[in-house]
């Protein structure tokens, strides 16, 4: 289903089009420039990872993220690792595939990876 562009739908895309990492609903409420309320990002968001537009990255701090979905459905980088730097609290996509061997009769559907550490910029 197609569904209707608004200017509070393109705002948000527009910041996330911008951005080269995942960033956070509270980044993305300090940037929009309209007056949206908090629970319609949350609800354009759900929309965009719908509809394959966003993917979302739940960090080991309960906080969640979003950034552009660059893969299309299975391709290989669809289950990639993300990286969360601890000093400049960004989280960035690694361009590594993810080999996860599971028991027979398991199927991955979907995976969440986390990497915290200190990114290449704060080491």
């Amino acid at each position: 289903m197609k569904r209707r562009n608004t200017p509070s739908k393109q705002a948000v895309l527009d910041i996330l089009l911008k951005s080269d990492e995942a960033i956070s609903h509270d980044v993305i409420m300090g940037m929009v420039d309209l007056d949206i309320n908090r629970a319609t990002v949350y609800r354009i968001l759900n929309q965009f990872c719908e509809d394959g537009l966003v993917h979302s990255i739940v960090a080991e701090d309960g906080k969640q993220y979003f950034a552009i979905q660059k893969c299309k459905q299975n391709d290989p980088m669809e289950h990639h690792f993300h990286f969360r730097c601890t000093s400049c609290d960004t989280i960035s996509c690694l361009d590594q595939e993810i080999q996860i061997k599971l028991p027979a009769g398991y199927v991955m559907e979907k995976a969440n990876c986390v990497v915290t550490g200190v990114c290449g910029n704060c080491a």
